[in-house]
């Protein structure tokens, strides 16, 4: 469990999954001899042999009254179509509450985008029903996000997800569809950062002259930042998955904002740094 301290934001990393390898089917261009090169990235972030380390958590944000965890990871009890997350039985649920966060004291479900690794705790198995795991939470879900997947929900990597994850919660009145700059709160708004999918957002935090940006899946490792054009396979649209991180990139190196990536392995977060023409993450 990593904490980070943005003004008076508190942001908690709770994980579900932390694996070497196993990730070429997400970063096809990020092959073992590409990677080991790239020395920034050890020992955190790949490993001597040049396997990427991926991490699937979610990350908990305290801003005042509000309680909000940004996205649910994979899930327990689900059939997936890739093998290493199909039918798990992980302590998610326990280790969210050991770290202070029982399900029932969650205010709000922000979800960055509709994919089956961010969405899988929205709902728990409880016997022949999948039924809100945050039954007094709202769950945000951008608009454009939810009528594309609504539509399009037979991606090989997506199969059932809106079936078991997100439609069962829509049912339940607790889905409040928004824009992709909405305001949560004072300190709290989305930033719109699509191609990975349609309508995929970040969450900025900004309080008391401090500044954070939660990634969601516009990079998914960063071996990315060291070598932007690298596209994930799942990207919905890579040329605009790649601007998108290339603007990023720009807009936010060398300055003071805290990058807490998604499925960015411990310790997670750092400052985006230019060097020459290059950019690299410093923790």
């Amino acid at each position: 469990m990593n904490q980070w301290q943005i003004g008076n934001v508190k942001v908690t990393r709770v994980i579900e999954m932390e694996i070497a390898g196993g990730s070429r089917f997400i970063l096809p261009d990020a092959t073992r001899d590409a990677v080991k090169p790239i020395a920034w990235l050890q020992p955190h972030f790949a490993d001597a042999e040049g396997n990427l380390i991926m991490s699937i958590h979610a990350l908990v944000v305290e801003a005042g009254d509000l309680t909000m965890i940004v996205d649910t990871c994979i899930g327990n009890d689900k059939h997936r179509n890739i093998p290493a997350w199909t039918n798990l039985q992980l302590p998610f649920l326990k280790d969210l509450a050991d770290a202070g966060f029982e399900r029932e004291k969650i205010d709000m479900v922000m979800c960055t985008h509709l994919h089956v690794d961010h969405v899988g705790w929205n709902t728990m198995r409880v016997d022949d029903q999948w039924l809100p795991t945050f039954p007094n939470a709202r769950y945000l879900m951008g608009k454009t996000e939810f009528e594309y997947w609504d539509k399009n929900d037979d991606d090989p990597l997506n199969t059932g997800v809106m079936d078991d994850s997100v439609r069962p919660v829509f049912d339940a009145g607790l889905v409040d569809l928004v824009e992709t700059d909405h305001r949560i709160s004072d300190e709290i708004y989305l930033e719109s950062t699509p191609g990975h999918t349609p309508g995929h957002v970040s969450v900025h935090i900004e309080s008391d002259g401090q500044q954070a940006l939660i990634t969601g899946d516009c990079i998914h490792h960063p071996c990315q930042i060291a070598v932007p054009d690298w596209c994930s396979s799942a990207d919905y649209d890579q040329e605009v998955a790649q601007r998108t991180r290339i603007d990023l990139l720009e807009r936010y190196s060398d300055e003071d904002v805290l990058i807490i990536g998604t499925h960015f392995a411990s310790p997670t977060a750092g400052y985006l740094k230019k060097r020459g023409n290059d950019y690299q993450l410093e923790v």
